[in-house]
């Protein structure tokens, strides 16, 4: 036996034991077996466990506790490494695959220079010779010079089986020059910066017909499972209806033309839904690339066509597509490309920017693809059950019958059933009824207890309007956190018992008696931009006798658009009320927001800028420059919101459902409009550039205090450059999270500073929603109660890092933590500050 000293480096000690004098001793292999069976169930034991061991396995009576202990420190050492190499390596093939991506649009870029520079010379020319030449004022040359611009009426393509190979070759080409090529003139996605952790590289057209987007992004999946799931549009593309293959030709080249007719919804009530008659051909480059590129046909005879269907528009797809590319080492490069004529005339003015607009485009449908193929790569790499014991992809298909359901609703299509009822002679909310739901939901109306639904019909009122100068992110964010500012309560109870099995009465709308609201968090996506969670409403009281309610009412939520710095982003909130059970063929029936920007510009409100009617501690607009901009957006910001509410109901109720939930949507509409004129910046003032106000005397002051408690508890300064600005912004501008709580029996954070806001997540309104335990796992908790009274006798504490959770059930680690209680002028307790340090989400 040899002497060296003891390092997880060393591979070999798996199968050695170290003795107190240097020495190692080899384990024997049913030694190791037994140490890697308690591993992998625990591996971290405490002492206790580890002697626990000793007792039931004779094989390791001849080892010393301590020894077991090194044994399991040297292997959760080794398996961090490995993760740690497994992880580099990942990101160095992610790396290379970006460096080859970025070179070859350099190389497309460097083309485009040369095309241009060509063409600024040729123009040149042409304005030296027209100066030269004699002007033509001449009836025949005005006529001429009126018909150059007419657009030429091409004849019909021919669509027998060799022209469809024909108009497939072509679309093939005219595809792989927009992708690669200099067809289209790309810019950059704004705000999109490429490097390893990003979805890719996006860029929007300029100047081109239509609207299109591009992307290219690594995945981790082989090319036929990209190819694969992309031509499943409607898993990934949510506005996408359905998609139905009317023919299939093989090719002589291994390769495939599918005749496709899609659906797209609307995404508002003020628009009519979108439709395509399609041509798609799959094929094989030399290369070894997969390719799949589709086009429409709106102009062909000698073969199938699609008539326009009622109340659809005709839109038209350039040629678009896919180019996969195998990668080495594992996984496929994909170039995505979607060119579309949405024909913006068929809908009113203020919303055709929403049909003109490459980045929303872009938002919806090409970095849709690239975050639902790296979800799936994830999801095959880590497969793991999250919440209520459910996989990704049954939560992922959650998502997909709440989307669904709402576009349905909202487009309320004739073929599933949907009929309009007549006016009430006010046109703001529009009423459609469904008396066949099980086809619209696709399951029966009836439940796993063998009771059926007494309800047998479902309503949807809805209605759209247009909003000034509110962000969407903002305004969705205050809806999902303060669902009690626009919400009935009896309205959400009747909901809940109308997915029951029994008959329930008509609801009075009211003050109900269902206050506290719990957010469940069951799983996000990778980029951290859509959460599905359960809202459990809590019952504070008894309700009416006549009516079945639940004790506790659970809502199946999904939220998306949450991030204020994404450009052209919609903002969604849709809910349906489920049973305890949470079974997978319970019918869901949802309800929501949609909030869509009708501006392709960048948002500079803050994102964490909102208005608290009870608080006077607002520090003002506040963004998360460091340099301290206060400088309101110039110009307005519009967006289109539309709400649609379903109702679950018995037929013979129809017209007294009809009267309470046009009723209800014109209180969600009124209270929405309140919210809106409250977050929006104009209320500072109406000329653009205004500096709001820097924040109330009330918020200099606790700033004051916060900053002399903890010199006077730590005897340190807590800002550094106090007297060059004021405390309050020196306060807000650090870059540690501080936060203060109210000293009450349930404490609730009343403060904090913008990296407190960004590490929970929230708005300063929503602040004061948020306990301090809420933020705590248990064993947080537990520290907490047992410190707490620490901190009220010497006034401080420090807390060791750990991990607390955002307001979205987000995982946030910190190095350490300190908390100070905080004295007013009388030197009495007036809050706890809390500042956590070095924190940054799991």
């Amino acid at each position: 036996m040899m002497a060296v000293s003891s390092s997880c480096k060393d591979v070999s000690s798996n199968n050695k034991m170290q003795m107190d004098n240097g020495k190692y001793v080899r384990y024997t292999p049913e030694q190791v077996e037994a140490l890697e069976r308690l591993y992998h169930d625990c591996p971290k034991p405490s002492s206790m466990r580890r002697q626990q061991l000793i007792r039931e396995c004779p094989i390791l009576s001849n080892i010393e506790p301590k020894q077991i202990k090194v044994w399991f420190q040297n292997r959760r050492c080794r398996e961090k490494q490995r993760k740690e190499a497994s992880r580099l390596q990942a990101v160095n093939r992610k790396l290379t695959a970006m460096n080859k991506l970025l070179m070859e649009e350099n190389d497309r870029l460097q083309k485009q220079v040369s095309q241009l520079v060509y063409e600024n010379t040729f123009f040149r020319q042409q304005t030296q010779n027209a100066t030269l030449a004699t002007t033509d004022t001449s009836c025949e040359s005005v006529v001429t010079s009126g018909q150059h611009h007419l657009t030429p009426q091409h004849p019909p393509r021919d669509a027998s089986p060799a022209g469809l190979l024909s108009i497939a070759d072509e679309t093939l080409t005219e595809f792989l020059s927009k992708a690669t090529g200099t067809a289209v003139e790309w810019v950059q996605m704004p705000g999109m910066k490429p490097g390893p952790d990003s979805i890719g590289i996006v860029a929007i057209s300029h100047g081109c017909t239509g609207v299109a987007a591009r992307a290219c992004g690594l995945v981790g999946l082989d090319p036929t499972r990209v190819a694969e799931i992309l031509k499943d549009r409607p898993s990934w593309y949510r506005d996408c209806r359905s998609v139905d293959v009317v023919n299939v030709l093989p090719t002589g080249s291994s390769g495939t033309i599918e005749l496709l007719y899609m659906q797209l919804y609307a995404p508002t009530t003020l628009a009519p839904a979108r439709d395509f008659w399609l041509l798609r051909y799959t094929s094989v480059l030399e290369d070894g690339s997969l390719v799949v590129c589709e086009r429409s046909l709106n102009n062909t005879q000698n073969g199938p066509s699609m008539p326009q269907a009622s109340h659809f528009v005709r839109a038209e797809m350039l040629p678009s597509g896919y180019l996969i590319r195998p990668c080495e080492g594992g996984g496929s490069i994909i170039h995505i490309v979607d060119h579309m004529d949405l024909e913006p005339w068929s809908v009113p003015e203020v919303l055709r920017p929403l049909y003109e607009s490459s980045t929303l485009l872009a938002q919806k449908t090409t970095m849709a693809a690239l975050r639902h193929l790296r979800q799936i790569s994830q999801e095959v790499s880590q497969p793991n059950v999250t919440g209520w014991g459910r996989r990704p992809a049954a939560l992922r298909a959650l998502s997909q019958r709440l989307s669904k359901g709402f576009n349905e609703a909202l487009n309320g299509f004739t073929d599933e059933g949907w009929s309009m009822l007549e006016s009430d002679g006010i046109d703001d909310v529009t009423v459609h009824v469904n008396s066949s739901p099980s086809k619209m939901m696709g399951v029966p109306l009836s439940y796993a207890n063998g009771f059926p639904s007494m309800s047998n019909a479902v309503l949807c009122a809805k209605a759209s309007m247009l909003l000034q100068d509110v962000p969407p992110a903002i305004l969705l964010r205050f809806l999902r956190e303060h669902r009690s500012e626009w919400a009935d309560s009896s309205i959400d109870a009747y909901s809940a018992a109308a997915v029951k099995a029994g008959p329930c009465s008509l609801p009075v709308p009211r003050a109900g008696n269902f206050g506290g609201q719990v957010i469940l968090p069951l799983a996000h996506t990778i980029e951290h931009e859509e959460f599905l969670e359960v809202i459990k409403l809590e019952n504070m009281g008894p309700y009416r006798n006549d009516m079945i309610m639940p004790s506790d009412i659970f809502l199946l939520q999904l939220c998306s658009g949450v991030d204020e710095n994404a450009i052209g982003t919609s903002a969604e909130l849709v809910f349906a009320p489920i049973d305890a059970s949470f079974s997978d063929d319970a019918p869901i029936i949802p309800s929501g927001f949609r909030i869509i920007p009708l501006d392709s510009g960048k948002d500079a409100s803050s994102p964490n800028r909102t208005l608290d009617l009870a608080s006077a501690l607002e520090v003002g607009t506040t963004g998360n420059k460091a340099s301290g901009d206060y400088s309101a957006p110039s110009g307005s910001t519009k967006s289109v919101i539309t709400i649609a509410f379903q109702f679950a109901f018995e037929i013979h109720l129809q017209e007294n459902i009809a009267t309470m939930a046009r009723q209800y949507v014109r209180s969600i509409i009124s209270s929405v409009q309140r919210v809106a004129l409250a977050l929006s910046p104009t209320r500072f003032g109406s000329q653009a550039g205004l500096r709001p106000p820097p924040g109330t005397p009330e918020a200099h002051t606790l700033a004051r205090w916060i900053s002399q408690s903890y010199r006077c508890y730590l005897g340190v300064e807590l800002l550094k450059n106090e007297g060059s600005e004021s405390t309050l912004k020196s306060l807000w501008h650090h870059s540690d999270a501080l936060m203060c709580c109210s000293l009450k029996a349930l404490p609730v954070f009343t403060f904090a500073n913008q990296a407190g806001l960004d590490m929970l997540e929230t708005t300063l309104v929503a602040l004061q929603d948020i306990t301090l335990e809420k933020i705590f796992d248990d064993n947080g908790r537990k520290t907490l109660c047992s410190e707490f009274p620490q901190i009220m006798q010497q006034g401080f504490m420090c807390l060791q890092g750990g991990i607390c959770l955002s307001s979205m059930g987000r995982p946030v680690s910190y190095e350490r933590a300190v908390a100070w209680k905080v004295l007013n002028e009388e030197e009495n307790a007036h809050c706890i500050c809390f500042m956590f340090i070095n924190w940054s989400f799991v």
